[in-house]
């Protein structure tokens, strides 16, 4: 009999669910996933780990604490680098090893993917350790595999067509392909990391708010990688983080979009490379100076009065941008 595995709604989750999912239930394997986010969770990772990790970890925390009693295994990859010359946040290269030592959880599902030099088959490797580890044999791990990756590609292209996580990956796990869904107003770009922004308990909610103002909300992940590439070769240094390089490339990329008529940086306290790239956003905002740019720093004591006074003069002022009539920024 498989064990069952937990995928915990955190971190990586948010980028590689479609692919997860489709491989393990294609092996034959039971998984469970975590409840979202609510402060329960985020009060039991803060209680686990402290104040010393940023606002995501904690998150992640709370989240593998709610598998605990209810699997066998628990599926968090190491995540040293997925491209050429190029690293994952330290948080998620260390993250097993964190919680090893300070939670008591079932064993972890660990395989380690790194492109940083010349490995160009991570996905055969950490498929073959998982399947192992569950007792699949090498046919039925390479079959899945295809059948994953081909759900995964069909589920970026529904982000870049403008669809969110949730009903992505409810249409690429049908085999589903549906229109490109153009904006229905202007649109306000929200950049930041996928656990942030696609967490509501973790930003109060803020797409869901930006939307019941009328506004079309686009993020980064829903811009072609190759795209943000070559937005972000526009500063004088290649950026080392590939999360960071897609979120500046795309936040790049939106400040040059007709119709595009603000932007909001959404950014996590402690977090060494938001405050480097959230820096390097506002910068490029402020030298076009044409749309209005919000950065929003969130951690667990963030109080929703002050986040919704700070939103409601953001979209005051992008209000005011549209009765002008300017709604491009270059």
């Amino acid at each position: 009999m498989k064990p069952v595995v937990g995928i915990p709604r955190a971190l990586l989750y948010w980028q590689y669910f479609p692919l997860w999912q489709s491989f393990l239930e294609g092996i034959g394997v039971e998984t469970y996933l975590s409840p979202p986010t609510g402060r329960q969770i985020l009060q039991d990772g803060l209680a686990a780990l402290g104040t010393d990790v940023c606002l995501p970890v904690k998150v992640a925390a709370g989240h593998l604490l709610a598998l605990r009693d209810r699997v066998d295994l628990i599926l968090l990859p190491r995540l040293v680098s997925a491209a050429r010359r190029e690293y994952a946040c330290p948080k998620l290269m260390g993250l097993p090893d964190l919680v090893r030592h300070s939670l008591s959880l079932p064993p972890l599902l660990s395989p380690v993917i790194d492109r940083y030099r010349h490995d160009n088959w991570p996905l055969i490797r950490v498929a073959l350790a998982v399947g192992r580890r569950v007792g699949a044999g090498l046919p039925a791990v390479l079959r899945s595999l295809a059948r994953a990756v081909e759900c995964y590609r069909r589920y970026l292209n529904l982000l870049q067509a403008g669809y969110f996580p949730q009903e992505a990956w409810e249409a690429a796990g049908a085999g589903q392909a549906p229109d490109p869904r153009a904006p229905a107003g202007d649109v306000v770009a929200l950049i930041g990391h996928p656990y942030t922004v696609y967490d509501r308990e973790i930003n109060l909610n803020l797409l869901g708010r930006l939307e019941r103002a009328g506004l079309s909300v686009r993020t980064a992940e829903q811009v072609p990688e190759a795209t943000a590439r070559r937005a972000a070769a526009a500063l004088p240094k290649h950026l080392f983080w590939t999360a960071g390089q897609q979120a500046v490339g795309a936040a790049f990329h939106y400040l040059e979009q007709e119709g595009v008529v603000g932007m909001i940086s959404v950014m996590s306290f402690g977090c060494g490379p938001d405050s480097m790239t959230g820096d390097l956003i506002a910068r490029r905002a402020r030298r076009g100076g044409i749309i209005p740019h919000l950065s929003l720093t969130l951690d667990e004591h963030a109080a929703e009065a002050g986040v919704l006074t700070r939103l409601e003069a953001f979209l005051d002022m992008v209000a005011a941008q549209r009765e002008r009539g300017v709604v491009v920024c270059g």
